[in-house]
């Protein structure tokens, strides 16, 4: 079956965005010059909303998870026509979901002085979402909407009908950053930062693991519990490869259907029913979200793969076919790659324009090496997959 580029380049676009902000800080930088609107631009979409709302930055994970439940249809669809029974394909499955919870347990530990058990990350989330969506690939249409709007309702009920939780006597004791302000009040009270159902939950599990410190929270407030409306943002993934592998009107259907989950999104926060709040993936966030990957998916592949304009995207299509490999360097490279640079360029170009800037210095040519090195394995066929 004929790999689309369109899923490569929206895929590479999102990776190579978290790799420049990731690796120049542009975020920290930006705090520097509050009184620059430019500034003040780039550090909101560069870094994650403090609890409610959205910014480009919140977009990359969501994308990387809707895109895996896209290139799931593709991926099953090309080991069938390779003779695959289900049987193998479950197995691999069950390798490709084990293998991701670990990796990104391993990432979380990079640094730390022992392995940090926690469930959050971003390839451990998609780890624990794995198998329910490969289950839901061999059924039809209305069982995944079925089984998108059971996991939506689940969540929502966990929280909804946990108690509310009043403020910490020391919110600092918790993890919850200094000068908090963006707690709700009335019924968002329910999903209130290190105060809810999920951080609850952690709190019972994740002290079960040998650790440093007794768990008290993250400071970003994610929980294990984002697991379950993160297959539904893959499943809404699914449906959306399935009606581009049938070329069933895929950019109509993705238009329409991206803007209604955008409108219902919004409804469920301006409705009191359930707040866009990302670091808790709600079902409100599965809508926004989701309708935005359904939207900007749809323009890409109008462009690339209906219009064939490719030439602008090579770069990102190199780097979206090679996914794993990419962010897996991007996490364990980066402070030797900064202190790389420090070493053979010296202090002079670090501080070339001034100490506020010297993360840029350092993240520039590290971003370059890291996309160098994955065009040379693109040349080489080289790709890691699980």
């Amino acid at each position: 079956m004929q790999r689309l580029a369109s899923f490569d380049a929206y895929r590479g676009i999102a990776l190579f965005l978290i790799g420049f902000h990731e690796l120049l800080l542009l975020d920290e930088v930006a705090a520097r010059f509050p009184d620059s609107p430019v500034w003040r631009f780039i550090h909101f979409h560069t870094s994650h909303v403090p609890w409610t709302g959205c910014s480009l930055h919140d977009l990359l994970m969501p994308s990387f998870v809707f895109l895996m439940g896209v290139s799931m249809v593709f991926s099953l669809s090309s080991r069938a026509a390779k003779g695959d029974t289900k049987r193998q394909m479950a197995r691999h499955a069950v390798w490709r979901a084990i293998a991701l919870v670990f990796l990104g347990i391993f990432i979380h530990s990079l640094g730390r002085q022992m392995t940090l058990w926690a469930f959050d990350e971003t390839l451990t989330q998609m780890g624990l979402a794995y198998l329910p969506v490969f289950a839901l690939a061999f059924c039809g249409t209305r069982t995944r909407v079925a089984a998108f709007a059971a996991f939506l309702v689940l969540h929502w009920l966990i929280y909804a009908l946990h108690p509310v939780i009043p403020p910490h006597a020391d919110p600092t004791a918790w993890n919850v950053p200094a000068g908090w302000s963006h707690d709700f009040d009335g019924f968002f009270a329910h999903w209130n930062h290190n105060r809810n159902a999920g951080w609850a939950f952690d709190i019972w599990l994740l002290n079960h693991f040998p650790r440093t410190a007794p768990y008290v929270g993250w400071l970003g407030g994610y929980t294990t519990l984002n697991f379950i409306p993160t297959i539904s943002s893959m499943i809404l993934g699914l449906i959306t490869g399935t009606w581009i592998k049938n070329n069933d009107t895929p950019i109509r259907r993705l238009v329409i259907t991206g803007t209604v989950c955008v409108l219902t999104g919004l409804a469920l926060h301006l409705g009191g029913i359930c707040p866009i709040v990302k670091h808790l993936w709600t079902p409100a966030w599965v809508f926004l979200s989701g309708g935005i990957c359904m939207l900007l998916l749809a323009g890409f592949h109008q462009l690339v793969d209906v219009k064939q304009h490719r030439r602008w995207a090579f770069l990102f299509i190199v780097i979206g076919m090679n996914p794993l490999a990419f962010y897996l360097m991007r996490h364990t490279l980066e402070v030797w790659l900064a202190e790389t640079v420090k070493t053979h360029f010296g202090q002079r170009y670090v501080l070339l324009f001034g100490p506020e800037m010297q993360s840029i210095m350092t993240g520039v040519p590290s971003l370059l090496l890291i996309t160098l090195t994955a065009c040379w394995m693109y040349r080489q066929k080289i790709f890691l997959r699980l």
